[in-house]
């Protein structure tokens, strides 16, 4: 535990009840995560097989995999659990599936299938607002642990009501279809641990150990879980931070912390204070604006780092200008202190906000990536293709089989689906087969037979064709073959629409590039490989992201655009009394930068044709005036400054025109 201080070292330690290490922002959490598996390991507490760290993300639960590899090694971690929440509760799932009432290769629905189904459920003719206002109902009941029959009791409203009414039939079409969605993974584990004590102590025996990163984070279904897998003992270490909960929108009670304390008397409360990542100006800025905050535990980061540079507040005509002066100063920080374009992150409250500043930094032929864009791999028509190529690759696939029939509809409803699904589920075969299968297809109507028998024949042709053909050649021809392209051009309004949706397909192509023929196996293999593909990696880039995307990232130099009230605060936040967790949003900018942090404002926004008057964000009257330089305070210093910037500015665009 070499390098660790004092307070990390003891929650490291501490092993004798439940433990709640409340980390500030830059503290070194992970790290106490990885030396405290390392700790159990070494001293023999715990073996590996036997111990869970459990966080929110894929990204960060590689990023501790990789870590605990490098302090456990050889057979030492065998058996180690370091995954998400729904991965747990997949692997649950799939050990329990008896219990649960599924079958072996249970298909897992995203929110596009998810929405898909209550499309066809909910009432006809509703717009897209009052569909995902019913699909947030749903996965709120559930995120609450609620059976559809309790989700009806405790329905109060209109919409509460139809909501419970279509819960229960959209239940009853997943188990038809013998699916999951991701809110189930946690529901469908907590119930059946608190109906089952047995059940529950088999599984606290097999975890004897849990730690949970970003315990704020967690909604009530997941902090129910915890409590069930760590039982009554609390065989847990819990780490987070109440100043950067900042998901209440989707569904995280950060009140949890208080909850442990209540759940567990015995908690031991460790607080990590020394921040290694920001400047001592930044920090004090930090610490300023969330003491405004109510607290149940008050932290107080320190650093030892030095003061370093003043904090910047820019008053900006409006956001093009904005966008102008925070492209201006990153290439010349670029040219002139040597930053790497990687160390550069521009956050705001909403993405709609990153348009100007995208085409600034166009201008000035800044490298940058866009966090929260569609990803290509998310794009409709691609998800519909490679629903079509899973379909080849493993006919038992009833999730890509489902989606497939779709893409383009055959006349084959959600009924004939259920009724498919049930007579597969009775055969023992996948849903694919049986929509081949004549004996099936004679108990259907004739014109669903008829959609049905011709997607089968279309697939075998294909399936046949791609032992011939290579996946980058397959695609094209299924797209043809399928009926896709032409689904897709009579989506589109215009012939741009459809050529850039087409496009798509044909990049999906070059991705399968170099890989051999070899029939439905080989396919399969490219397929797996491609579900792991990069898919947009920054590399040496500006960031651009919300405030919320940033949580867990640094840079060396952050600007924080739009800080007005009614963007941040937001508006909506100013109306409902949510002020607390814009503060805290504000407040995980604030700590994302290590040495240099801009906060910029404009003074005013065109909004439908018409200039409308902003006022700078009540946040920034809250940090302390002493670290602050707003503009017009040192006319010497931005005079010598602007000469600066404006030089570089225009060798950039000499260079640009040279070009």
């Amino acid at each position: 535990m070499h390098g660790l201080n004092p307070q990390q070292q003891a929650a490291v330690e501490y092993l004798d009840g439940p433990l709640l290490v409340l980390a500030g922002a830059g503290s070194g959490k992970t790290r106490v995560i990885t030396e405290k598996i390392a700790h159990l390991v070494a001293t023999g507490r715990r073996e590996a097989r036997h111990i869970a760290a459990i966080t929110f993300t894929n990204k960060a639960a590689k990023e501790m995999r990789e870590r605990v590899a490098k302090r456990i090694r050889g057979d030492a971690a065998e058996g180690l659990t370091v995954t998400t929440f729904h991965s747990l509760g997949l692997r649950f799932l799939q050990i329990e599936h008896d219990r649960a009432g599924l079958r072996r290769g249970f298909s897992i629905f995203d929110a596009d299938d998810q929405m898909a189904i209550i499309k066809d459920l909910a009432p006809q003719g509703l717009k897209n607002d009052a569909l995902f206002a019913l699909q947030n109902l749903v996965s709120t009941a559930k995120n609450n642990a609620l059976t559809p029959e309790q989700a009806a009791e405790a329905a109060r409203s209109v919409r509460e009501r139809e909501a419970a009414a279509i819960y229960a039939r959209y239940q009853a079409r997943l188990q038809a279809f013998n699916a999951v969605d991701f809110d189930d993974l946690i529901r469908l584990p907590l119930q059946l641990l608190e109906a089952d004590p047995e059940l529950a102590a088999g599984w606290r025996e097999r975890l004897r150990y849990l730690l949970v990163d970003e315990c704020q984070d967690t909604n009530g279904a997941q902090y129910r879980l915890l409590k069930q897998l760590a039982g009554p003992k609390g065989q847990m270490t819990c780490v987070g931070d109440d100043d950067q909960s900042i998901y209440a929108w989707r569904g995280a009670q950060p009140e949890n912390l208080e909850l442990l304390a209540q759940d567990y008397p015995a908690l031991k409360v460790i607080k990590l204070e020394q921040n290694y990542r920001c400047s001592g100006r930044i920090l004090r800025c930090a610490n300023t604006l969330i003491e405004k905050n109510p607290h149940k535990h008050l932290k107080q980061l320190w650093s030892q780092h030095g003061d370093g540079e003043p904090v910047r507040v820019w008053q900006s005509r409006n956001n093009e200008h904005e966008a102008e002066r925070v492209a201006a100063e990153i290439h010349y920080l670029h040219q002139a202190k040597e930053i790497p374009w990687g160390e550069f992150a521009i956050l705001f409250r909403g993405n709609h906000q990153s348009r100007p500043l995208e085409k600034a930094l166009q201008l000035l032929r800044i490298p940058y990536h866009l966090t929260g864009g569609t990803a290509f791999l998310d794009r409709a028509e691609v998800k519909d293709l490679l629903s079509w190529l899973r379909v080849l690759a493993n006919p038992d696939d009833d999730t890509a089989f489902l989606r497939a029939i779709a893409a383009p509809k055959r006349e084959v409803g959600a009924t004939t689906l259920e009724k498919l699904a049930a007579m597969a589920q009775t055969a023992g075969m996948p849903m694919s087969k049986a929509a081949g299968q004549i004996g099936f297809l004679k108990q259907l109507t004739p014109r669903a037979a008829a959609g049905l028998d011709e997607f089968s024949r279309i697939v075998d042709g294909l399936r046949d064709l791609s032992r011939e053909l290579t996946p980058a050649e397959l695609v094209p021809v299924l797209a043809e073959r399928s009926g896709l392209l032409g689904m897709i051009r009579s989506q589109c309004k215009d012939e741009a629409g459809f050529l850039r949706r087409k496009a798509n397909l044909e990049e999906l192509a070059s991705w399968f590039e170099g890989a051999r023929g070899g029939g439905p196996g080989e396919l399969a293999a490219q397929l797996a490989l491609l579900s792991n593909a990069d898919r947009g990696e920054p590399g040496n880039a500006v960031r651009l992201m919300s405030l919320h995307a940033a949580k867990g990232l640094e840079f060396r130099a952050v600007f924080v655009v739009g800080c007005e009230d009614g963007n941040l605060p937001h508006e909506a936040a100013l109306e409902e009394g949510g002020l607390e967790e814009e503060r805290r949003l504000m407040y995980v900018g604030i700590t994302r930068a290590k040495e240099r942090l801009y906060l910029s404002h404009s003074a005013e926004v065109k909004r439908w044709g018409a200039v409308e008057h902003l006022l700078p964000s009540r946040f920034l009257d809250e940090l302390p005036p002493g670290d602050l330089l707003r503009d017009g305070a040192d006319p010497e210093r931005e005079s010598a400054e602007k000469k600066q910037r404006g030089r570089a500015h225009m060798d950039a665009i000499a260079a640009l025109f040279g070009d």
